[in-house]
């Protein structure tokens, strides 16, 4: 009986050394999987561009909208859309009946003014010689001279009127004025054509479509940054996987609002930039996106975008406290008191900042990252909070002009860590590039 209670006694102290073995073991893990998983990369040099993008529709440089300046019928149209012309080729016929018998009546008005004017030559010369013979009186001479200056009066505005029927007979002919591609007709024969000085009927488009540019909007928080002459790459949906070369040639002085007053305003400048190089079968008003580039620095100190994030000033006193230096006593409470009070009264400012990777106890002969990635079990591996200032960005990267050195170790994922979960003297844990393949795969 007694050899029964003690084997009995005896599974029971293995039972609960087992127990407590693992508590043990699960406080362990449970510590060790505070760490936070993040991502990270080496800062090391590059080549930053910094570009404006905009969108926007392809046009001709040189566009020149046709209109009448007479009303008339359309009689005949001699071009057919995408025909080439050359300056002064006819292109629109309209009907003549009116304006050439407005200019036959105005020759036949010469033809009047002229006959008057004969008339009264003659009849002043033979005043002029009757006055010398002292036949006339000088007053009767006088009211000759002024027929004949009114007669002289008369056909200059025959010729005048002759001049105007003879150019409105002219605009019934409408030519090319200049060469180019017939690009839209919007009129048929036997429409009528409505001229005006002050709302032009467009009869038809010609356009040099050698010569292709395109306009964009852009935001006037960028506009600032683009000059006349900026390298742009272009990029047509309708011709994919090729990118095209241009430069800036017109940037508008004036904006462009749009919903004004409203929280969606937006304010957009218009940026014209010239296509140094024209493919074929490109057509005005094709979609396209061009990146103005206004800056490349070459060599410079870069991270990813996403590894910079901002945290308020302030955050050490925060770090020193959660580090827990000792029992503070009633006069630093105090005072501690008083510091919080007089930090809420001023706003505080957010500074620019990135994590970097540090060990908790770093090992003078610790060979860098590998070593410390090796011994990670044995030193903590923490993120510490760095205040960089950043220069020109380019679509993934910023330039780094103070604040980080070549070769350090900054965490680049995830998001939200990054966005909240980071701070001063966070212990994380850094993935390796299989981990993150195997992680992918589960989330498949």
């Amino acid at each position: 009986m007694a050899k029964k209670k003690s084997k009995k006694k005896l599974w029971i102290i293995l039972g609960v050394a087992a127990i407590l073995v693992l508590l043990i073991l699960g406080n362990f893990l449970k510590s060790d999987s505070k760490a936070l998983a993040v991502e990270t990369e080496k800062i090391k040099r590059q080549t930053i561009v910094h570009a404006v993008n905009g969108s926007g529709i392809i046009q001709p440089e040189i566009e020149v909208k046709i209109s009448a300046t007479i009303s008339a019928w359309i009689t005949d149209i001699t071009v057919e859309e995408g025909d080439y012309v050359k300056k002064g080729q006819h292109l629109i016929s309209l009907d003549q009946k009116q304006v050439r018998a407005s200019y036959n009546q105005a020759k036949s008005s010469i033809k009047s003014a002229q006959a008057s004017l004969m008339q009264v030559q003659a009849q002043k010369e033979r005043s002029e010689t009757l006055f010398e013979n002292n036949l006339i009186s000088q007053q009767e001479l006088e009211a000759i001279t002024a027929q004949y200056q009114l007669a002289e009066s008369q056909l200059e505005q025959a010729r005048a009127q002759l001049t105007s029927q003879e150019d409105q007979l002219a605009k019934t002919r409408i030519m090319a004025p200049q060469s180019g591609t017939v690009a839209k007709i919007n009129k048929e024969v036997g429409e009528m054509a409505l001229g005006s000085m002050f709302q032009a009927d467009v009869l038809m488009i010609v356009a040099d479509l050698d010569k292709m540019e395109v306009v964009v909007d852009v935001n006037e928080n960028d506009v600032v940054s683009i000059a006349v002459g900026d390298t742009t790459k272009i990029e047509i949906d309708a011709f994919q996987d090729t990118t095209f070369t241009g430069i800036v040639s017109e940037i508008a002085h004036i904006a462009e609002t749009q919903a004004l007053g409203t929280q969606e305003q937006v304010t957009n400048f218009e940026v014209k930039v010239r296509m140094l190089e024209v493919p074929k079968n490109i057509r005005p008003g094709m979609s396209a996106t061009a990146d103005i580039i206004t800056d490349v620095k070459e060599e410079v100190l870069a991270i990813p975008i996403q590894s910079l994030t901002v945290r308020q000033e302030g955050w050490e006193k925060e770090a020193e406290r959660k580090k827990g230096r000792g029992r503070k006593s009633k006069d630093d409470e105090t005072d501690d008191l008083e510091e919080d009070d007089s930090e809420k009264k001023k706003k505080k400012e957010m500074i620019e900042v990135v994590f970097v990777i540090s060990d908790d106890k770093p090992n003078a002969t610790d060979g860098g990252n590998e070593s410390r990635r090796s011994n990670k079990k044995k030193d903590k591996i923490l993120t510490h909070i760095r205040p960089v200032k950043v220069g020109i960005s380019s679509e993934t990267h910023y330039e780094i002009t103070a604040g980080l050195n070549e070769g350090e170790e900054i965490v680049t994922g995830s998001y939200k860590a990054i966005s909240r979960d980071l701070k001063h003297l966070t212990e994380v844990e850094i993935e390796s590039a299989g981990e993150k393949k195997k992680d992918r795969g589960k989330g498949k």
